[in-house]
């Protein structure tokens, strides 16, 4: 079946690592992740269980809107901490309400983020460079090494930048004045959580200690 659905920019911003989340009677267990995933994971400041459901909403809505829209659309689905984004193109703004009640319906979503823009569906050059400049922004966020670049999830269609995490007020500006910055980039949206500091600073003391309590590697 053909869907003109990209799965929401899942993990792409790590060009070197890849997302494979094995969908199994439709539940996403500690056996679904792959080894990838399961790295990411142990930095990532969402705890493994909404790591792990983020991952399987996006894969159930994008078959939802594939399966009543098909090759019409071009929808991308990115969840963060069981809130929803939707970026793409569809035909008419009816079917926009369409694609966002099909993504509200899955289990435990809890917001959603409705950019879909009206127009026919983008290029494959245009979705290429959209690819390109999430790549660039990830790796002036490397550079800036202003905050984590695990904490912020670069999404972007035709040009925009949508930026994603549980950060503070702070790491959600610098992120936002890099990615403002970067060449082909048109405009910037924030669809943050912003956290306190203190916060911020209790996750990652956990995610340290996730860090800590992995198996030795075998020799």
């Amino acid at each position: 079946m053909n869907y003109a659905i990209k799965i929401g920019a899942r993990l792409r911003n790590l060009a070197a690592l890849t997302l494979s989340v094995p969908v199994l009677a439709g539940c996403f267990g500690a056996a679904a992740v792959g080894v990838g995933t399961g790295a990411l994971m142990l930095t990532d400041r969402r705890n493994s269980e909404t790591f792990i459901s983020d991952q399987g909403m996006e894969i159930r809505a994008a078959n939802r809107i594939g399966e009543r829209h098909g090759d019409k659309v071009h929808v991308n689905v990115t969840s963060y901490n069981r809130m929803l984004l939707l970026t793409g193109e569809v035909p008419t703004e009816v079917m926009k309400a369409d694609v966002e009640k099909l993504a509200s319906g899955v289990p435990n979503v809890k917001a959603i983020t409705n950019e879909l823009a009206i127009a026919g569906p983008a290029s494959f050059g245009g979705r290429s460079n959209d690819s390109y400049i999430t790549s660039k922004v990830k790796a002036r966020f490397v550079d800036a090494d202003k905050f984590s670049p695990n904490h912020v999830k670069v999404v972007t269609e035709a040009g925009v930048v949508f930026l994603l995490g549980l950060v503070t007020q702070a790491e959600a500006d610098a992120a936002v004045e890099i990615a403002r910055t970067t060449g082909g980039v048109q405009k910037v949206i924030r669809v943050f959580e912003i956290i306190s500091p203190e916060q911020a600073r209790a996750i990652d003391s956990a995610v340290t200690g996730r860090q800590d309590a992995r198996p030795a590697p075998k020799n």
